[in-house]
This record gives C-alpha cells, structure tokens and sequence, in this order.
C-alpha cells in the first residue's frame, strides 16, 4: 500500500509542478477576492482528481498479481521475525535492569 501511495503522490506532485510553472502571474497588490478564491479552490480540486484518476489507471495498468502476493508473503515472514527479536531484546533489556535476584 505504501508503493501505491508514493506513486500517486508523485504524480500528483509532478502535475502540480507544472501547472505552477506554467501558471506564473505578475504580482498584484489588491487583496485576492472571494470568486478568485473559489475558482482557485476549484481548479486545485480538478488537479487533484485528474492526479487521483491517471495514478489510479497506471497503477491498473502495471498491477502485477504474482508480485503483490510475493510482496504481502515477504511482509508477514519479516513481521513475524521482527517481533520475536523483540521480544528477545525486551527481555534481555528487563533482566539487565531487574538485575540478579
């Protein structure tokens, strides 16, 4: 799931960059009004969605069913020894500050 998440955010980050860029305007001293506002609030949501849409659809595109069962076996067995080496280091810890009873 972290993968996924990566890959949108940088999509959506990329599509942002370039709409910056593309988008500079020279500065303005008045106060930015309640319909600019809105309109902005608008077009980031649209970005957003279409970010949304193309990460959804190349992660669609490049979804691997033998990879993701590989990747979910490696993540239980790793899981699984993590928490039995602390538990051994949880326990080594406790007996060095209890001491020798």
């Amino acid at each position: 799931m972290g993968t996924r998440f990566l890959l949108a955010l940088c999509l959506v980050l990329l599509v942002l960059g370039f709409e910056v860029q593309g988008a500079q305007l020279p500065q303005q001293d008045e106060l930015p009004s309640p319909a600019l506002l809105s309109r902005v609030q608008e077009s980031l949501s649209s970005y957003w969605e279409s970010a949304k849409a193309a990460a959804q659809k190349l992660y669609e595109k490049t979804y691997l069913p033998a990879v993701d069962e590989k990747l979910r076996d490696l993540y239980s067995k790793s899981t699984a020894a993590m928490s039995t080496y602390t538990g051994i280091f949880t326990d080594q810890v406790l007996s060095v500050l209890k001491g020798e009873e």
